[in-house]
Parts: C-alpha cells; structure tokens; sequence
C-alpha cells in the first residue's frame, strides 16, 4: 500500500520525531527532581540511559511504546512496509537487550519506563515508585 502522503511530507514528519527530551520524560525528570532526585542526562553509558543516577548507581531508561516494542495498547505493528518496520523495531528491542546486560554487568541497576505507564493520573504513582526503587538496593524496574 502507498503512503498517504509524500515523501517529503514524511520526511518532515519523521524528523520531527525526539529522541531526547521527549515528553514522558520531560515529565519523569520533573517528578523525581521534585522529589529530591539529581540526575546526569544522556551520558556515554551503552544505550544512552534518559536518567543517570551516579549516586545510587542507577539508570532509567524512558521506551517509547512504539520504537521499543511494548506489548501494550499503544503498539501495533505498521501495516506499510511492514518488513522494514519489523527490522528495525525488532532491531531497537535486541539492541535494548543487548545494552541492559553490559550495564548490569559493570554494576549498574537498570530501570524501564514504558510510555504508557505515564499517560493518565498515574504519573505520581509511577514517580513515588522510581523514587522507591532508587532507594533500595533493588537491580531491576520496569513499569
């Protein structure tokens, strides 16, 4: 099936997509700074963690649904040029496999925050629960 618009229209469209500074994470930066959290953003780490937490030893990482393959009510598979979109969403999804063991190898404990989890009223639960995790000794979180 053809695109319903041009490829220059797309062309704008898709580089308008962030992958930085993105809304949901905007958002969690906000809750935990305002509960006392300080954070290193976008550091050289493997995978580029969102948030780094250099003295709790932790990292979150912000998943849009989309792009990194989360089985929840926002993702559905493209119905056009739905190989390449397999290769490269299945592609992101190893890639984020592949970096959570190097860091969990070298000590670090690794959160996962899907973009779902803050749609709706639930943000400050959410923030409440990173916020819990950071202070305990826990390796993993995923909302």
């Amino acid at each position: 099936m053809a695109d319903v618009v041009s490829a220059e229209t797309r062309s704008r469209m898709m580089s308008g997509i962030r992958g930085k500074n993105t809304k949901p994470e905007l958002l969690l930066r906000k809750l935990l700074h305002a509960r006392g959290f300080r954070y290193r953003l976008h550091t050289r780490l493997p995978g580029k963690p969102d948030l780094v937490f250099p003295k709790h030893r932790a990292v979150i990482f912000v998943h849009g649904c989309f792009w990194h393959r989360h089985e929840c009510q926002i993702f559905k598979w493209p119905s056009t040029r739905s190989e390449f979109w397999r290769t490269k969403i299945n592609g992101n999804a190893d890639r984020d496999q592949r970096n959570v063991a190097v860091l969990l190898k070298d000590g670090w404990r690794i959160g996962i925050v899907w973009e779902c989890s803050l749609r709706g009223k639930d943000e400050v639960r959410i923030a409440d629960r990173c916020a819990r995790w950071l202070s305990s000794g826990n390796k993993r979180l995923e909302i």
